[in-house]
């Protein structure tokens, strides 16, 4: 569970499950990898997307962390 404010002012958290503000990204390559030579997989062998991807839904800036670094590594917002 992590929880932080947003440059806009919103705070966001990962407390509650599901949510609105931590989102499941996976590459195409990743995905494909996973899948592999299988036609199904259980969900709790899935394995954890390299990067944790929240989204504000105030401003829908998006931020990206490295799982092991609390600080973003990249941080996107949409242009006017």
């Amino acid at each position: 569970m992590a929880r932080m404010t947003c440059r806009c002012g919103e705070h966001l958290s990962n407390s509650q499950s599901p949510n609105d503000i931590e989102l499941t990204v996976y590459t195409d390559r990743e995905w494909d990898e996973m899948f592999s030579g299988i036609d199904t997989i259980p969900p709790y062998e899935i394995p954890l997307p390299k990067y944790s991807v929240w989204r504000s839904p105030k401003c829908a800036r998006v931020y990206v962390f490295n799982d092991s670094d609390p600080v973003p590594v990249m941080v996107y917002a949409l242009e006017k």
